[in-house]
């Protein structure tokens, strides 16, 4: 027998024709009606608000007017198809018909992460900006130990130089190189008695009690992850409702200005480049602002698609749900 799904508003109490519509059809068409009350699940609500009720029927989807006749000729073709693929025995689709009726361990993490997923992106994100912040804390505290097991740790994922990060618990919240052109601030020139700059050995230094201790996550991408901790935070308040940027928004605005600042650096510090290409070295707000456009443009370009995922998902679920519990009550 085939299943019949039927989205409805309760609320609204508009399905109640295609209800009878439907049982009046029964005896000819024989069929299993699962009702979806699309109030009960913000998923459903943003794909059927405003269109219920509507009638899925194996492979064919009813909405707007719908009358005896369609759903005769759409009850009809959906058990002439099941008919059909009985007859040839195949294997694929019942396969495909014992799955929809069990809901698995596999189909109930699918839904756990479709609805968290947010929280924990948001977690992870939270964590992973705030541990270079404890770095310099566990340093300052002297707790060496784990304070370099933090620095070592973030090492693999950035460059650490000492005068492209921030400082805590010393003279200056940075030390830039003498090429950013900063004035009235210490330079890291100043701090490291005018050695050369040397980025694997420069990188190697954390700190003194006297200039303080440096974050583990250099000022870009202390922008980066916490522009998109914020927007996280916000897309969650907003009930996920933010809608996706276009990719060449993302490009043009995020990625165009990250790009150009970053690596117009190279010069200043590679040896051996050209020497008619321009040397410049940024500063701590060119970085925040370039990280900070990068990162809020990256979560909006890839959160909402994300979302758009993760609801299809829920609605996948909830409807096999339905299904499952309506056809099986007992849930033996």
């Amino acid at each position: 027998m085939i299943t019949v799904t039927l989205y409805v508003d309760e609320s609204s109490g508009s399905s109640d024709e295609v209800k009878s519509a439907l049982q009046s059809l029964s005896t000819e068409y024989p069929h299993q009606l699962v009702t979806i009350d699309i109030q009960r699940d913000s998923a459903m609500r943003s794909a059927y608000a405003g269109r219920v009720p509507v009638v899925q029927v194996g492979l064919y989807r009813l909405e707007g007017e719908i009358t005896k006749e369609r759903l005769q000729v759409a009850l009809g073709a959906a058990i002439d198809r099941d008919r059909q693929l009985g007859k040839i025995d195949d294997k694929s689709y019942r396969e495909r018909l014992g799955r929809g009726r069990t809901v698995t361990q596999s189909d109930r993490l699918s839904l756990w992460v479709s609805k968290n997923y947010l929280h924990v992106f948001n977690v992870l994100m939270f964590i992973y900006v705030g541990l270079p912040f404890l770095a310099p804390v566990l340093m300052k505290n002297g707790a060496t130990a784990p304070a370099n097991l933090i620095y070592r740790f973030y090492a693999i994922m950035c460059h650490q130089l000492p005068f492209r990060s921030w400082f805590l618990f010393g003279e200056q919240a940075y030390y830039p190189r003498a090429l950013a052109g900063i004035s009235g601030v210490l330079t890291f020139e100043d701090i490291s008695n005018n050695a050369p700059i040397d980025v694997f050995v420069d990188r190697q230094f954390v700190g003194n009690d006297q200039v303080g201790y440096k974050v583990a996550l250099c000022q870009r991408d202390i922008a980066i992850y916490l522009s998109m901790l914020i927007f996280g935070l916000g897309f969650a308040i907003s009930g996920r409702r933010i809608r996706a940027i276009p990719w060449y928004a993302w490009v043009v605005i995020g990625l165009g200005p990250i790009g150009l600042d970053g690596f117009s650096q190279l010069p200043g510090i590679i040896a051996g480049l050209p020497a008619w290409l321009p040397v410049r070295e940024s500063t701590p707000l060119l970085r925040t602002v370039t990280g900070t456009l990068f990162g809020v443009m990256t979560t909006w370009y890839l959160y909402p698609m994300i979302e758009e995922s993760m609801k299809e998902t829920r609605r996948l679920v909830t409807r096999k749900q339905a299904i499952v519990n309506q056809l099986n009550p007992s849930g033996k």
